[in-house]
């Protein structure tokens, strides 16, 4: 029963973005590392059944390690500077060998029809071409790049076409200029290129590690684009396995991706968890912040009844109708992650009186234990400050020790005033805490 329960629970969470993603368009890119993984093919399910749920997909491949395989049985060693190989005429040859080799053996995977698996079925078809238009790099800092190219133009309506069709559509980091040149591209550039032209939902970039904070070592869940420009300042000697992902991310949010993911592709599934479940399981980057502290709006009544609901239940909130938050909106203050409120407070003021009861702090189950609570309390000091208040008044059955903790302190009804007093109900005997914030 657990486990019917639990499969009733996570497909429940997940219908909304099952729903939300459908019809939209997402641009993966992924190295040459991944297609060398035993586990590729888990990818390529994952890709599929990305594709049956209606998103249309752009697919980017990388080829650096297979360049450099072919380099190296040739003895040649692989020349890179500031982040880009340096393609001469032999590693040119490499990169075509390469890229038509990656490009077939992702094309095979897609159209095999594997039992008990999402692609079981299925017919998907692949569409590549000559989408790319690119041009030199040229001479930088004296080095001469050779064939290494970025890109000029992206043949977007075609893209659209295809992805009109329900094609899945595959494109290699390779360029053409009108004179029939062929180019070696940076296969986060092309991504980011395409996602911008297709303007599309998403750009997701699997990496081979996850995105963690050199200081520490843990993982770093969301960031800005402001934060991760911050970021690369502070960590120039990073791994190109997240800076190249990273300033991908960046351009891709300022020209106008809604949300860049960057997913750590080695563990199982990671593509999926990230794309349905609420907190995901690699680093989202955004032009906005994915978690906002914010004022409330007549929009956010329903998610504002369903978070305090249960805390209603348990009798640690007093009981409000939709119509009394209704009235009282412009008092609420809430934190919206992802759609989902995950808490609130409302800060009742009496401006004459120069008092206000702060009312209503609740923090959602998933979400306790991470400073919210503190913030929204910040908040609300910030805006008893604009308003002039002297006192802060908290009425309360369980979390009295919560306050306590922050400097409230412990007192009567006799403290409150009058316009308090008359609402006090004797039959909650909520206790009566105050601050003095002047």
């Amino acid at each position: 029963m657990d486990s019917q329960k639990s499969f009733v629970t996570w497909f429940r969470d997940s219908s909304p973005y099952i729903h939300a993603h459908r019809n939209k368009t997402f641009v993966i890119s992924f190295g040459g590392e991944a297609v060398l993984a035993d586990d590729f093919d888990h990818h390529v399910h994952d890709f599929a059944l990305l594709s049956s749920l209606g998103i249309r997909l752009v697919l980017v491949h990388g080829i650096r390690p297979q360049i450099d395989q072919r380099l190296n049985k040739l003895n040649v060693p692989a020349l890179f500077h500031k982040h880009l190989r340096i393609t001469d005429d032999l590693a040119l040859q490499c990169v075509k060998e390469a890229a038509g080799l990656v490009r077939v053996e992702i094309e095979a995977l897609l159209s095999m029809g594997l039992a008990n698996s999402p692609m079981a079925g299925s017919e998907l078809k692949v569409a590549s071409g000559n989408f790319i238009t690119a041009k030199p790099i040229g001479v930088i800092d004296g080095i001469d790049y050779c064939h290494t190219g970025e890109v000029r133009r992206i043949d977007s309506a075609a893209i659209h076409q295809q992805l009109d069709q329900s094609n899945i559509v595959l494109i290699s980091p390779i360029g053409y200029s009108p004179s029939g040149e062929v180019f070696n591209l940076s296969a986060e550039q092309v991504a980011t290129a395409v996602s911008i032209a297709l303007k599309a939902e998403k750009l997701i970039l699997l990496t081979e590690h996850s995105c963690c904070n050199p200081d520490n070592g843990e993982q770093i869940r969301q960031m800005t684009t402001d934060e991760a420009h911050a970021f690369l300042q502070q960590h120039q000697d990073i791994a190109d396995t997240i800076n190249l992902p990273l300033k991908a991310a960046i351009q891709g949010c300022r020209s106008g991706i809604e949300r860049v993911h960057l997913i750590n592709r080695i563990t199982d599934g990671a593509l999926l968890l990230e794309l349905f479940s609420r907190d995901g399981i690699g680093t989202l980057i955004s032009s906005t912040p994915f978690e906002e502290l914010r004022p409330a709006t007549l929009n956010d009544i329903g998610g504002i009844l369903e978070l305090i609901k249960p805390l209603e239940q348990q009798g640690i909130l007093v009981k409000r109708s939709g119509e009394k938050i209704e009235m009282e909106i412009a008092d609420y203050i809430v934190i919206e992650r992802d759609g989902l409120i995950i808490g609130c407070t409302a800060l009742h003021p009496n401006v004459q009186g120069h008092f206000g009861a702060i009312a209503c702090l609740a923090v959602h189950p998933d979400y306790r234990g991470s400073e919210r609570g503190n913030r929204m309390l910040d908040y609300v000091y910030h805006k008893a400050g604009k308003l002039a208040l002297k006192k802060l008044f908290v009425l309360s059955t369980q979390t009295m020790h919560w306050f306590i903790e922050r400097g409230f302190v412990p007192s009567d009804i006799n403290s409150l005033p009058d316009p308090l007093k008359a609402m006090y109900n004797p039959q909650r005997n909520s206790k009566i805490l105050y601050k003095n914030i002047a």
